[in-house]
């Protein structure tokens, strides 16, 4: 008998293109997937049940089918269908909650993986350059997604505490982009011009939506030799590049605002749903956010197929043209930095002078 995997998020694009995927692995017998709606296309090869996960319905499902292997796709920044803040912040924490208690029960279950997120560590001044899985935010969360993520993996090591038998992975995904991309961020590049917080220019990183895909599939699989499918990980391509990279291969000019006004910006977006302009969304683009990945690669043995450059090149591709063409506002941003850079060497050699004057006096 090969695996039964339950799947949940199944109706989300990541969660549907994973069971079409894992329906096609030989190791794996049968795939359940759920979710509180249809996907919009059929699951072929796969059982889908229209099941809530915050109800204790999740438990008979998972003693019915025997499931031996749960991955957790739905802990998201959107809602699936319609609804606030509220319903996002119910599916992602009772709903995790409640998939924990049924896991707990299961004498089959043998594996669990959770998408979390590197929102877990924050975004503030103070915090380090580099991100590694042990580093300790220096300000918990107060609200939103980041939140959310951090008390889901709180109750995942719970879990992993009273059940040691079962094997589990938390997978911390950097801000996910691609062709198919529906997050807060995504729609955030997607405007015509960016709002930007004046004076900062954060690092930012990104993981394309198929290394997402194909890393859930290694994590649920059966470890390789020399590899450990169960911890925290950290997943994101290699490389970083800034907001201001971002708008100019986007095509994208930027408005920059005193953080007060971005703060209002964003909660007049919000009121009006526009977009999903949260709080943490304006840390992470006054300070940025970037994770080391050596666990990644040297204990979970995953290789991302695509750069963070090269991910978001896929995500400005099927975004379509800006109001700028990329490559005037690149070289014009370029001529720019050359004028500041003509004039830097004449003040550096004043600052230089005046400094060795005052050694001088002492």
């Amino acid at each position: 008998m090969g695996k039964v995997v339950l799947v949940t998020g199944a109706a989300r694009p990541l969660g549907s293109r994973f069971v079409r995927k894992v329906v096609q692995d030989p190791g794996v017998d049968r795939v359940i997937a759920v979710d509180l709606v249809e996907p919009p296309r059929p699951l072929e090869g796969a059982t889908f049940l229209r099941a809530d996960i915050r109800q204790p319905s999740i438990g008979r499902i998972l003693a019915e089918h025997a499931v031996d292997t749960v991955v957790h796709l739905a802990v998201t920044a959107t809602p699936v269908s319609g609804g606030g803040r509220t319903s996002v912040k119910e599916a992602n924490v009772i709903g995790t909650m409640q998939l924990l208690g049924a896991c707990q029960k299961s004498p089959t279950v043998r594996r669990f993986v959770v998408k979390s997120s590197t929102h877990v560590y924050g975004a503030a001044a103070r915090d380090p350059a580099v991100y590694t899985e042990s580093t300790q935010p220096k300000t918990l969360p107060s609200g939103g997604f980041a939140k959310d993520v951090a008390e889901v993996e709180g109750y995942v090591r719970g879990f992993a505490r009273r059940r040691p038998d079962v094997a589990v992975c938390v997978l911390r995904f950097a801000n996910i982009l691609g062709p198919r991309a529906d997050s807060p961020l995504a729609a955030y590049f997607s405007l015509p011009v960016l709002p930007t917080v004046l004076g900062y220019d954060p690092r930012l990183q990104f993981v394309h939506e198929d290394d997402v895909v194909d890393v859930v599939a290694l994590a649920a699989a059966e470890p390789r030799r020399g590899t450990l499918n169960s911890g925290t990980f950290n997943i994101a391509g290699d490389g970083v590049l800034t907001l201001s990279q971002c708008s100019r291969r986007l095509g994208r000019p930027t408005a920059p605002l005193l953080l007060p006004a971005l703060t209002w910006v964003g909660a007049a977006l919000r009121t009006v749903r526009a977009l999903d302009f949260s709080p943490e969304q304006i840390r992470l683009l006054t300070h940025g956010r970037v994770v080391q990945t050596t666990q990644m690669r040297e204990v979970l043995g995953f290789t991302p197929r695509y750069t963070t450059a090269g991910t978001f090149a896929d995500f400005a591709a099927s975004r379509g043209t800006g109001l700028l063409p990329p490559a005037a506002l690149a070289r014009t941003v370029d001529r720019f930095a050359e004028l500041l850079d003509t004039d830097a060497p004449a003040a550096g050699s004043a600052a230089g002078t005046r400094r060795a004057d005052e050694g001088a006096h002492r």
